[in-house]
């Protein structure tokens, strides 16, 4: 009897990514749902600028680059040339938050019947730690040494909440890849963003707090931790918005 496979969806390509980064959870994550619903042959993933750049080279299914934040656009032209397929972001907040800040939210009001996958591990990762839209407020990264200053930078962007207070997505949800329990609710989460599209109910999002050992200057044990004492209180995990909920009520 197996036990534990890894998904179809997923290439034999060793993935890139730092040790401790939960990338390759999402990634597991992503494919698994692809492999439940049986539709990787009708799958096409935006791969994003980022430290995910080489998503393409890790799904089975087919994938196309976009240019930096640029992922909404593309799935909405994708998706509307050929509203058969299923069609699915892949990016991190650096790409989403920032760059694509308008593309995310203008897909969001059209309510866009595409899935995103939303990585937020609080920095700019591929380009050597910078602070990212949503570095925390005292967060030490390589451009803000003494740690990010709301008075000169702002504060961060919470997607979720941003998001959730237009009239047009379907369905956005916040999660964590920090330990199994938080790993099952975000494969669930996944998985009805997903379904979601294919039942034509519009835009949705899973936003998934994720870690960066490297850039946070940890381990991986110290990071999972991390996530919890810091980036959960700030970034509450729950549903922000599901329209199919709203309506049973």
């Amino acid at each position: 009897m197996i036990v534990f496979e890894k998904p179809k969806s997923l290439t034999d390509a060793p993935l890139h990514y730092c040790p401790g980064c939960t990338h390759g959870i999402v990634h597991r994550l992503v494919a698994q749902a692809i492999d439940e619903l049986g539709i990787e042959g009708r799958t096409i993933g935006i791969a994003p600028v980022g430290c995910s750049v080489m998503a393409y080279d890790y799904f089975a299914c087919d994938m196309v680059e976009a240019s930096h934040g640029r992922a909404p656009a593309v799935a909405t032209g994708i998706k509307r040339a050929d509203p058969s397929k299923i069609v699915f972001t892949y990016q991190g907040d650096g790409d989403l938050a920032s760059i694509g800040t308008a593309e995310t939210v203008h897909s969001a009001t059209r309510n866009e019947n595409i899935t995103v996958i939303f990585i937020n591990n609080a920095i700019y990762g591929m380009t050597g730690g910078q602070m990212a839209p949503t570095s925390l407020p005292g967060q030490v990264t390589q451009t803000s040494p003494y740690g990010r200053d709301p008075k000169l930078c702002g504060y961060p962007v919470k997607v979720c909440e941003m998001l959730a207070q237009l009239e047009g997505p379907e369905y956005l949800e916040r999660v964590a890849v920090n330990n199994v329990k938080n790993i099952k609710k975000a494969q669930a989460a996944i998985k009805k963003a997903f379904e979601n599209q294919i039942n034509n109910k519009g835009f949705s999002l899973v936003e998934v707090i994720s870690s960066c050992p490297t850039n946070w200057g940890m381990t991986p044990q110290e990071a999972l931790k991390w996530i919890d004492d810091n980036m959960i209180p700030y970034y509450p995990l729950g549903v922000y918005k599901d329209r199919s909920n709203e309506e049973e009520k």
